[in-house]
């Protein structure tokens, strides 16, 4: 018997007990973290007209709510927006949503200059919602320190925020302990999907919980877990397919997300046109998941759980915070597709470790400093998960 997902189904009478009214302007939003590139392993070469033609079709279909942060496509993200929207569109049209980077202030000092760098590289007065990026226990004393929620406290008081929040990648118990300490916290952003739904290091499902329970509009993020739940197991697709030939994989995981209780907003990472599209025709004439279909969305987790190796997401923090450069997503991409494959003999995979280790510090010169692991989101054993990545690629193939 395939394990199912417990979830509150989203029908009418729970749409009249969602505190949370759903703004149609603002239940999908442009999530700007994987933007379309020119070249596929350079995150900074952003394609400008790619990224125009996604942001005027959202823009066309009535939503508004725009989300970047300091450190996005190798910090190009803010800029590339002020091109592609703020110099293109009234201001009153759009929201734009920042973040602190929690992982790269030291000072006091360091908080004024980013934060006023983000509103000149964003080309705007204000933020629509500012949060503490990825506040957690290794960012918690950090915060303390420097006074980070006073500081966004402050920059909302001058009128350069609206609305202040958190977003966070730690478990419910740490998300509650910063609400009651902070009732002054507006929003709150986690990473929620069917897959993660009642992980124990995600602890999507409860951290939900705890957000209503302090009465705070939720932010998803990672609703298609980067791309792990568009491209799923044959056997998980089928289960979609034979419910609904039309829908593609990624509207079943928008749907997830959006129907919960508490969901003010739902982002999606869309790197071409065709994504968006995708998207916009899910999100635009939004249909919450029935009974039904939240079931077939519990057998498809339990396929996807056993197919998926590494849970990388390709976020890309391990890789600022590693000494050494190492591409992490890059290779744990090639690992979780070997493995997959499953097929002995000649690995096409190897060919692109063997292309990208000639461009990148390999796997094996991980020096097991763990800065990666303080920084991942997932909670992935990095270091661990590199040695067997060495192993099998870094092999003598001829």
């Amino acid at each position: 018997m395939t394990e199912s997902v417990t979830v509150n189904p989203m029908n009418k009478d729970h749409m009249k007990t969602d505190p949370v009214k759903k703004d149609p302007k603002k239940i999908y939003g442009f999530g700007c973290m994987r933007l379309p590139l020119t070249d596929a392993e350079d995150q900074g070469s952003v394609d400008m007209d790619e990224f125009k033609a996604m942001v005027d079709l959202f823009m066309q279909a009535g939503f508004t709510y725009f989300d970047t942060a300091y450190m996005y496509n190798e910090f190009k993200s803010e800029s590339a927006l002020k091109e592609a929207l703020v110099d293109r569109y009234p201001r009153g049209s759009f929201t734009i949503a920042s973040k602190m980077p929690m992982m790269m202030i030291h000072t006091k000092e360091d908080q004024e200059r980013i934060f006023d760098e983000q509103l000149k590289k964003c080309g705007v007065e204000y933020f629509d919602y500012y949060m503490l990026h990825n506040l957690g226990r290794l960012f918690e004393s950090l915060e303390k320190e420097l006074g980070s929620m006073k500081f966004i406290a402050r920059k909302k008081a001058e009128g350069k925020i609206k609305r202040i929040g958190i977003s966070c990648h730690d478990n419910s118990e740490f998300l509650e302990s910063v609400l009651k300490r902070y009732p002054e916290i507006e929003f709150v952003q986690i990473q929620l999907n069917y897959l993660d739904w009642e992980d124990e290091g995600i602890d999507s499902k409860r951290s939900l919980e705890v957000c209503a329970k302090y009465n705070k509009p939720v932010i998803v993020m990672e609703p298609v877990k980067g791309g792990n739940l568009i491209n799923i197991p044959a056997d998980a697709e089928k289960l979609f397919k034979n419910h609904d030939p039309n829908a593609s994989t990624a509207s079943w995981a928008l749907r997830f997300a959006a129907s919960q209780n508490n969901v003010m907003t739902v982002l999606s990472g869309v790197s071409n046109v065709e994504q968006m599209k995708d998207n916009l025709k899910t999100m635009k004439d939004f249909r919450p998941l029935n009974a039904e279909e939240l079931g077939i969305v519990g057998e498809a987790a339990a396929i996807i759980r056993k197919a998926v190796v590494i849970p990388c997401t390709n976020c890309q923090y391990c890789v600022h915070a590693c000494p050494n450069g190492i591409p992490i997503p890059l290779y744990f991409t090639l690992y979780n597709a070997e493995k997959r494959a499953n097929v002995p003999g000649f690995s096409p995979q190897m060919v692109y470790y063997q292309n990208l280790g000639e461009k990148y510090p390999k796997a094996s010169e991980c020096v097991e400093c763990g800065e990666c692991e303080d920084a991942c989101p997932q909670h992935i054993e990095i270091t661990k998960w590199l040695k067997d990545v060495a192993e099998t690629f870094e092999v003598d193939w001829f």
